[in-house]
């Protein structure tokens, strides 16, 4: 019994990671078909937060209920909303504005490069050290960035430089996150700090849309309402919890060994859904991004 249970939670850990990382790879599609539906960055941000927020506010209610020990201070909800702001409302906010300008390719690589971005902040905020290691596989990933976005830009009109720089914003931003949830996932358990930190992000994005968005001039069609209940239900509320929960149960390193799979996902339906070009340079810029960060990940593994 001892030894059966222990197995089985490292199984369903590394299930949830893949079914999380697969739905997770869905989101720019959802977004780029919302896109074509005539729906901006900002409406997409609000439409999607507000119809998240009362299922992760049903989420936590029950989570608290059989929960009765974890006790939620003024300063505990204080710090886990701002972690929440950066981590699902500025990032969100700042990868909507960049899908906008590139294709889905290019914004699920730009993002996939976050842990080079922990690793940085941690260097300035931690003094840790980045190793020679670490600056070779640096090196090797943004190369690979920097020949896509070449690629993109002889294909494109788009403000190819510009929407990098705001996806690569969004993984500074979910960087951050990454580093000050650790601590506040381990306290509160998976469930209740994501459910917390979504409900942040969506009352930002609430406001957001009431100072920004004239909603006299929005106009939602069905199929636009479709494609923003499939982002809600199957690219956010529902593996924001399994990934949690992957955590939980193997650990962020090897959660981020299954991560590795999202990129290949995400380019795969760009071309089949949205007929994305995919040229050898592209592909070989492909390689070298997932190339520098597998060797970061797995490094972190074994």
């Amino acid at each position: 019994m001892s030894t059966t249970l222990p197995v089985q939670n490292h199984t369903l850990g590394f299930v949830l990671a893949i079914l999380g990382t697969l739905l997770f790879s869905l989101k720019s599609i959802f977004i780029k078909l919302l896109y074509q539906q005539g729906l901006d960055a900002s409406t997409v941000l609000v439409v999607r937060m507000a119809l998240a927020l009362p299922i992760y506010i049903v989420i936590l209610t029950i989570t608290l209920n059989y929960r009765t020990k974890t006790e939620l201070s003024p300063k505990t909800v204080g710090c886990v909303f701002l972690i929440g702001f950066l981590g699902y409302y500025l990032a969100s906010l700042l990868d909507l504005m960049g899908l906008e300008l590139v294709s889905a390719q290019l914004e699920r690589l730009s993002l996939f490069t976050y842990p080079f971005l922990v690793a940085i902040l941690g260097l300035v905020f931690f003094k840790e050290p980045i190793t020679r290691k670490l600056l070779i596989a640096m090196l090797t990933s943004y190369s690979g960035l920097w020949v896509v976005m070449g690629q993109e830009l002889q294909l494109t009109d788009n403000n190819v430089v510009q929407g990098v720089s705001l996806v690569l914003g969004s993984a500074l931003s979910y960087a951050c996150y990454v580093l000050l949830s650790r601590p506040w996932i381990k306290r509160l358990t998976g469930l209740v700090f994501t459910s917390l930190a979504m409900i942040s992000s969506s009352i930002f994005g609430l406001l957001h849309g009431v100072i920004v968005i004239d909603w006299t001039l929005v106009s939602l069609t069905s199929t636009a309402w479709l494609w923003l209940f499939m982002l809600v239900i199957f690219s956010t509320v529902i593996p924001s919890f399994m990934i949690s929960e992957a955590i939980h149960r193997i650990g962020p390193a090897q959660t981020g060994v299954v991560g590795m799979l999202g990129p290949v996902i995400t380019i795969g339906l760009a071309v089949y859904l949205l007929a994305e070009p995919f040229t050898p340079e592209i592909a070989l810029g492909v390689a070298l991004v997932i190339i520098g960060v597998m060797s970061l990940i797995l490094k972190k593994v074994f």
